[in-house]
């Protein structure tokens, strides 16, 4: 039986460490690191370790309307969703995820963009 990315990868030890990563550059970012400026920085983390699991194969499962839910009042714009984009690129870049996965991932966050993107 064929192994999923997520454990091909090291399962959430390794996703966290991502997650942790990628949003040391966010926070950073001239674009959208303001988002995160009055965030539960560890609950976020935690979140955004299931749903970037979840794109890799692994366990966590996020509905649709809750990314909408979570992301309607924030007034996200398509130039920050693709610098979050870039960023989360980056990211699995410097972990070594070969391109094929890097893509799969990144298509999967692309997909939701219509629940993220609601400005």
């Amino acid at each position: 039986m064929a192994r999923s990315m997520f454990e091909r990868y090291g399962g959430f030890a390794t996703v966290s460490k991502i997650v942790m990563s990628f949003y040391g550059k966010v926070l950073d970012s001239d674009i959208i690191g303001g988002y995160f400026e009055d965030i539960d920085m560890p609950a976020l983390m935690d979140h955004q370790t299931k749903f970037i699991a979840q794109a890799m194969g692994g366990p966590a499962a996020y509905s649709n309307e809750m990314l909408y839910r979570v992301h309607k009042n924030l007034d996200i714009d398509n130039r920050s969703f693709q610098e979050m984009v870039t960023v989360l690129r980056e990211t699995l870049e410097e972990f070594d995820l070969e391109s094929g996965d890097i893509e799969q991932v990144l298509n999967e966050v692309r997909s939701r963009a219509q629940y993220i993107v609601v400005s």
